[in-house]
């Protein structure tokens, strides 16, 4: 009788060490819950990829500003949602159903969070404001809206308030003829203290200011325009002055190609300093995106890579963007930074102040570093020469999963013990 109260006790002390000690499994690890998934992972699926089972997917950027700080704003590779607002879930604001398609999971708030600095937004004049839309033939209606403007505006500000050192980008899709209506849908939604002026644009090329020079100005929100004529009417940048960009949609993800947007110059052009990729495709499916941002995007960032002239992209739009088979696109933002600001194959193994090349083995879960080979690379300013392959990172198992495994062997011991 002893004996078997100290068998139920053992057993007891097992279950609860089981209970308490989480599992903290790498990416690519299979996994069962968010509590299985180290910091920065969720525990998601991609049939798309071949995966029979879930595993931990990187949900959580980098921000490559807190590893090497102060380089010209155009040196750093940034995170952007296609159509941010187009939300899966988000409840009708008009009263009538909503007949359309979707494009991200999660809040804007929980994207900036994540790591997203740049968002796409399609703005409309609607029921008398602006809103954020789809469209029919360039208008909003009551079956493609989403929700007034100023509502996600104001969750960047909320952002830019909280974190005094971030920078956010803002692309718009204008379709809002109002008098002065972005003017004032940005001063009451009370980012304009934090507006980057056109004046200071660059222009011809040139390097942006350092990154720590806008934090310092409060210059922490950059907006550009569609519309041409915003610029001399309110002060708003027109998109292809400043940046250079490929086509969206489907010409935009087929391999082998990369073709620039009709409104823009092309992409070896040097008259801008910041390139936009956008990698998505025209209808967006959620249960494709995870194999589009793991596969498809590593092989289209090299192919544009080579057709801006060896240049890296300075922003990254897609669908669905935590959607991956492992790192997806946080790998992919990884490996650019990386080896643009250091030379190393990922911004985690960047040293402050070290030489390019000077890389630390960072052992570091969750990063999601792939392995970097590259033939005849070299690190001038913000171009890479040579070839630049991504692959996919290999699964590590992290020391908690070691102690893990240990306490699961000792509490066994034990309970053999008792026999």
């Amino acid at each position: 009788m002893a004996r078997r109260s100290c068998f139920l006790l053992l057993l007891s002390l097992h279950i609860a060490l089981l209970l308490l000690i989480p599992c903290y499994c790498q990416v690519g690890n299979s996994c069962s819950s968010a509590r299985d998934c180290g910091v920065g992972l969720y525990c998601g699926d991609c049939a798309a990829a071949g995966r029979k089972q879930p595993s931990c997917i990187r949900d959580l950027a980098i921000q490559p500003t807190s590893v090497v700080k102060g380089l010209p704003f155009n040196r750093y590779s940034w995170l952007v949602t296609h159509n941010s607002f187009s939300i899966v879930g988000e409840p009708s604001r008009t009263g009538v159903e909503r007949v359309t398609f979707y494009n991200q999971e999660d809040t804007v708030t929980n994207q900036l969070r994540n790591g997203v600095r740049g968002l796409m937004l399609d703005m409309y004049d609607f029921g008398g404001d602006v809103w954020l839309c789809h469209s029919l033939q360039g208008k909003c209606y009551n079956f493609t809206a989403f929700e007034p403007a100023i509502d996600t505006l104001k969750e960047v500000e909320a952002f830019l308030s909280e974190n005094p050192t971030e920078i956010v980008t803002i692309f718009i899709e204008d379709y809002v003829h109002s008098p002065m209506g972005l003017s004032k849908l940005f001063t009451a939604a009370d980012l304009m203290k934090y507006w980057y002026p056109i004046s200071e644009m660059p222009t011809s090329g040139q390097d942006w200011p350092s990154v720590t020079d806008m934090a310092a100005k409060n210059h922490r929100l950059l907006v550009f325009t569609s519309d041409a004529s915003k610029e001399a009417s309110e002060g708003i940048a027109y998109q292809w002055s400043y940046l250079l960009e490929n086509e969206s949609g489907d010409p935009g993800i087929e391999p082998g190609s990369c073709p620039n947007r009709k409104e823009s110059q092309p992409l070896n052009a040097r008259s801008a300093s910041l390139i936009l990729q956008n990698y998505f495709p025209t209808m967006p499916v959620q249960s494709e995106a995870c194999k589009e941002n793991s596969v498809g995007l590593p092989q289209m960032v090299q192919t544009c890579y080579a057709a801006a002239g060896n240049r890296i992209p300075n922003f990254i739009a897609l669908n669905f963007y935590m959607r991956s088979d492992g790192g997806g696109v946080f790998d992919v933002q990884d490996r650019i930074n990386g080896l643009t600001l250091c030379g190393c194959n990922s911004i985690a193994a960047c040293q402050a102040g070290a030489p390019a090349g000077a890389c630390k083995n960072t052992g570091a879960p969750n990063t999601g570093a792939p392995n970097r080979t590259t033939s005849s690379s070299s690190i001038n300013g913000n171009v890479i020469s040579g070839t630049i392959e991504f692959k996919s990172p290999a699964s590590r198992i992290s020391s908690t999963s070691t102690w893990r495994n240990f306490v699961v062997s000792l509490s066994l011991v034990l309970i053999l013990m008792a026999f």
